[in-house]
């Protein structure tokens, strides 16, 4: 009997190790996108205001992003401003991947309140649950929305998205995925700021497609 147990348990891991091997030889399907430079100025009713943001190179070399955007929108008909930053990554095989704004923010000084998930609705009729925080740090009271964007999903969930990136990895030799953040000065109404961070994301959702493939 141990004999058995043994002769199975090196079996195993003789199996293990070809599929580690194979898994990591085998190459990643290529993807056609657009870079994230050219997301439309124009998303729904808003209007992207001045020229798209780049981080300092020792942020971008934390990132480790292989494409991304940031930029500030604004609805003509309230004022009301909105950021925007999407980091698309194109492989999260060699442990490249996300920085959620959990482990981000509060390193930089940011207090995050009051979490929940939100449903988005985009007008193309998709539906999706995001995570919805309201974020402070000194005078600034923002509410952050974000969610996890690729191969033709959306969560919420940092865990159950990696799951899924596994999953897409073996079966679909794909990695690529990015995630997507928006927020809006809460201004002394965050019932108004929430709505409005919901309706851009809503947007965003919707004109992602050509630059985080499905």
């Amino acid at each position: 009997m141990k004999n058995a147990k043994y002769w199975l348990l090196l079996a195993a891991l003789v199996c293990g190790g070809v599929f580690v091997n194979w898994f990591e030889r085998r190459s990643e399907a290529e993807v056609v996108r657009r870079p994230l430079a050219a997301l439309p100025e124009m998303l729904g009713e808003w209007r992207q205001k001045g020229d798209e943001m780049r981080f300092g190179p020792q942020t971008e070399s934390v990132l480790r992003v292989t494409d991304y955007t940031q930029r500030f929108y604004t609805r003509p008909d309230t004022g009301r401003i909105a950021n925007l930053y999407v980091g698309y990554y194109a492989s999260q095989r060699t442990g490249v991947t996300y920085h959620s704004p959990q482990n981000c923010l509060p390193g930089a000084g940011w207090v995050m309140r009051e979490p929940q998930t939100v449903e988005i609705r985009t007008p193309a009729g998709r539906v999706f649950t995001a995570n919805r925080y309201r974020i402070e740090n000194g005078t600034f009271d923002e509410i952050m929305i974000y969610w996890y964007q690729g191969r033709g999903r959306t969560e919420a969930s940092e865990y159950r998205d990696k799951l899924n990136t596994v999953w897409d990895s073996v079966t679909r030799r794909r990695s690529d995925g990015a995630m997507v953040r928006v927020m809006t000065s809460v201004g002394g109404d965050e019932q108004s700021a929430t709505a409005a961070a919901i309706d851009l994301s809503a947007q965003v959702a919707d004109n992602l497609g050509e630059f985080v493939p499905e």
